[in-house]
């Protein structure tokens, strides 16, 4: 809060046991002082308030004599919120819940209420002489909440939603499936707010306990930043379409400001997963305004809401403070995570970062080892005017303090939350969900980390984009009958799922999709006709956590080539795709027409499809002026397919002894590279096949000239031998870039074998990575009458 906002309040001698302590806008707020004491945990405390009247009965220490000290002091349990009973089984649920929780001793609370001529530190004090009594403090006095009232200049929009590194990336968020909080529970604990301001009301947002009770104008600004809804109206939340709102005020009742009472409240409320943000901090020991975990009260009742599940996001307090050298009573320094004494409560602690990236910590911030994350701490845009306001209409654009901070780690909490559920159906725990907030991998450093040690600001988008959790669409085209969809060392440019026709079909999906009998045919494609159009299909699939609307699929063609390297492709056109639902199921669509003008000559082509999505963008080739670039894409892009895959008859053209198939080895786009060509047939005994190559590259592909070489009959060019049934392997040479070599494959298979199919192809490597490869499927006549009855079974029009 720092100097001037603690200058605000100013506490006031009253007739009665309690003390009087004035707001900003000159609201007196009553309260009760109070000292807190824990009992030894070798004494039994079976039922607090029977206990509470031994203590009065001396039983445990000399309370006449406390009494003749300190006249009119009252004892009584710690906890309002719950009795013992509640307060057991909410312990034994979270031992259930979380396995590693110890818990403290939070039935061995109680407290002392002080007359106003009692001082609580000198009765803490003598309090804690007693050999029954573990430590006692005073209660934390009310402090207003961790704001900087400040003039800074206005920011007219809420760029804390923005990508990283500006802000959190919520504007992504809200694309994936739960992002925008739909499903999620979060409930608020602070002084008060304005539940029906007109960016808030539709949430129908309840007081579930405690008082309404001033500085209503900042609980309406931190609602705003979580869940401010998306009505045309102000601003928009981080998480717009929460299931729940709630709040419970700090001020128990009339006279008892009460956090950890609160929290316990919240405890009994609140399910696994839900979110709950203590928008709080105190002076604690001689330090000025740290966490409110600082008090041993307070720490138990936050453990035990993590143990419950409950994701605890805590302000980290504006007094500068670093918390690493904060010490308790006992002089340990049990903030900093290296020392032996520290504790840790499970919660998610927040500092706060300029607005402006770099994001550098802001000098009121708590700082050190148990910061967990940080976001913005000035000049953030939302509802209500920040402070003491009532408005139903009232916007700042100045709202600031941890108390800005903790709210934009609430809204990505809540975010991830949904997007966890929406796509695994369970949520993640608060160790996990921290885990996930704080990874260095998927965040945003503040501009001087070792200096700032405020933590990081979460990405939404990087940690959707992880894939840890599968959240988002993951589209893809198989390389190959049996890719899943993972980066693979296996064949490529063998694509079953881009599909040439010479003419439609009536239902894409039922000719090609799931349920059609085709779905892992690679055999569907023909090659192209002259004279008229042809038309193109696509299939996908969708391995994600979220289904996929509105995905595209945009196709290239290209002569067919060893290596189909992006200047050679030319642009077909897009498709649009019905949605891809989550489970691997197969969709197929079309047509795409290819116009009869722009296609070059019948016969065989390559196909490039690249699929996009909001959530999952394929590529372009403009991204690939890098040969790195290119050759990773080649393998690991599973949005993008070859097909370099042509079915054709296994035996000649009438007039023809051979079957001739007409392809290019490429050189790079780059610069001139070694690479070499390699052919596997697999053809039936007595098969005979020949590679066709130019005259001059002779020398480079021949280490000699042997017997076996022919020259070609039909023009310039030499025939070389291929086992017909095994790789011939061919030396590297080198290839100057844009090059194109014209080779021709040429097989015969004896007439008697051509009953059955079989399978050949040339592929092209640099070292040992294959970079594209051409197939043939010499098929039987069978086997493309079949095909074509598929096709004509389905068929609706032939343009021709």
């Amino acid at each position: 809060m720092g100097v001037f906002a603690m200058s605000i309040i100013h506490f006031l001698q009253c007739s009665d046991r309690s003390a009087k302590m004035k707001t900003e806008n000159g609201d007196v707020r009553i309260y009760s002082r109070k000292v807190v004491f824990r009992l030894h945990e070798f004494i039994r405390v079976d039922d607090p308030k029977w206990t509470a009247k031994l203590i009065e009965a001396g039983e445990f220490g000399p309370w006449s004599k406390l009494l003749e000290i300190f006249p009119g002091i009252r004892i009584e349990p710690r906890w309002m919120a719950a009795d013992d009973s509640e307060i057991r089984k909410l312990v034994d649920r979270a031992r259930h819940t979380d396995p590693e929780f110890k818990p403290g001793p939070i039935l061995h609370y109680f407290q002392i209420v002080c007359p106003h001529d009692v001082d609580p530190d000198k009765l803490a004090a003598v309090l804690g002489e007693w050999s029954t009594v573990d430590s006692a403090w005073r209660a934390p006095d009310p402090q207003a909440p961790p704001v900087v009232p400040n003039d800074d200049p206005r920011f007219p929009n809420q760029g804390y939603l923005d990508p990283a590194p500006e802000g959190i990336d919520a504007e992504y968020a809200w694309t994936i499936a739960g992002g925008d909080g739909t499903g999620q529970n979060f409930i608020d604990i602070e002084w008060g707010w304005t539940l029906n301001h007109e960016d808030l009301a539709a949430h129908g947002a309840t007081l579930l306990s405690g008082l309404n009770n001033g500085y209503e104008g900042h609980g309406t600004a931190v609602l705003g930043q979580v869940a401010a809804v998306d009505n045309t109206l102000g601003c928009v939340g981080i998480t717009p379409a929460l299931a729940s709102v709630n709040v419970i005020g700090q001020w128990r009742d009339a006279t008892n400001f009460d956090i950890a009472d609160a929290t316990l409240d919240a405890c009994k409320r609140m399910g696994f997963g839900d979110v709950l943000l203590l928008e709080a901090h105190s002076s604690f020991n001689g330090f000025t305004l740290v966490p409110v975990e600082a008090f041993d009260d307070t720490f138990e009742a936050i453990r035990l809401a993590t143990a419950l599940g409950i994701i605890v996001v805590e302000a980290g307090g504006n007094g500068g403070e670093d918390l690493d050298l904060v010490t308790n009573p006992g002089g340990q320094n049990f903030f900093d995570p290296s020392d032996p004494s520290f504790r840790d409560s499970g919660a998610i602690i927040v500092g706060a970062a300029s607005s402006v990236a770099p994001h550098a910590r802001l000098g009121f911030s708590s700082h050190g080892g148990r910061i967990d994350c940080y976001g913005w701490g000035e000049n953030i845009d939302t509802t209500g005017d920040g402070w003491t306001g009532t408005s139903t209409t009232a916007y700042t654009t100045s709202f600031n303090g941890t108390s800005g901070a903790s709210p934009i780690i609430s809204g990505a909490a809540l975010s991830v939350q949904g997007m966890v559920e929406s796509a695994t159906g369970s949520r993640l725990s608060p160790r996990q969900m921290r885990a996930v907030l704080t990874n260095p991998v998927t965040s945003t450093a503040s501009a001087n980390p070792a200096v700032d040690r405020i933590g990081v600001m979460p990405n939404l988008r990087a940690i959707v984009e992880d894939g840890q959790f599968n959240m988002r669409p993951d589209i893809y085209l198989r390389d190959f009958v049996g890719d899943a969809g993972d980066p693979h060392a296996g064949a490529i440019s063998a694509s079953p799922d881009v599909i040439l026709v010479p003419m439609t079909v009536v239902n894409a999906q039922a000719a090609f999709g799931a349920g059609s009998g085709t779905e892992n045919q690679n055999n569907l494609g023909h090659e192209a006709e002259d004279g008229q159009d042809n038309f193109i299909y696509v299939r996908a699939m969708n391995r994600g956590g979220s289904d996929a609307a509105g995905s595209t699929a945009q196709v290239f063609w290209s002569p067919p080539s060893t290596l189909v390297t992006p200047d050679l492709w030319t642009a077909i056109g897009t498709l649009p795709l019905p949605d891809l639902p989550t489970g691997d199921t197969l969709v197929a669509a079309g047509p795409l027409t290819w116009n009869a003008a722009d296609i070059p000559a019948p016969g065989h082509y390559c196909f490039v499809a690249i699929l996009s999505h909001a959530q999952d963008q394929g590529p372009t080739p403009a991204e690939f002026g890098d040969w790195d670039n290119f050759r990773a894409f080649i393998r690991n892009n599973n949005n993008v397919t070859w097909r370099n895959f042509n079915v054709v008859p296994n035996v000649p053209p009438p007039g023809a002894k051979m079957i001739a198939q007409d392809f290019l080895m490429a050189g790079a786009f780059d610069k001139t590279r070694r690479m070499r060509l390699e052919v596997t047939l697999r053809l039936p005994r007595g098969s005979r096949a020949w590679l066709r190559l130019p005259s001059h590259l002779a020398e480079p592909f021949l280490r000699q000239r042997g017997p076996f070489v022919e020259a070609d009959p039909k023009g310039n060019g030499l025939l070389l031998p291929l086992n017909p049934a095994g790789v011939t392997r061919f030396p590297d040479v080198a290839l100057p870039p844009k090059i194109r070599h014209a080779l021709q494959l040429r097989v015969h298979i004896p007439e008697q074998a051509t009953g059955q199919s079989y399978l050949g192809w040339a592929a092209q490597f640099e070292g040992d990575e294959e970079l594209g490869r051409v197939t043939w499927r010499f098929a039987s006549k069978e086997e493309i009458a079949l095909r074509d009855e598929h096709l004509k079974k389905h068929a609706g029009k032939q343009i021709g």
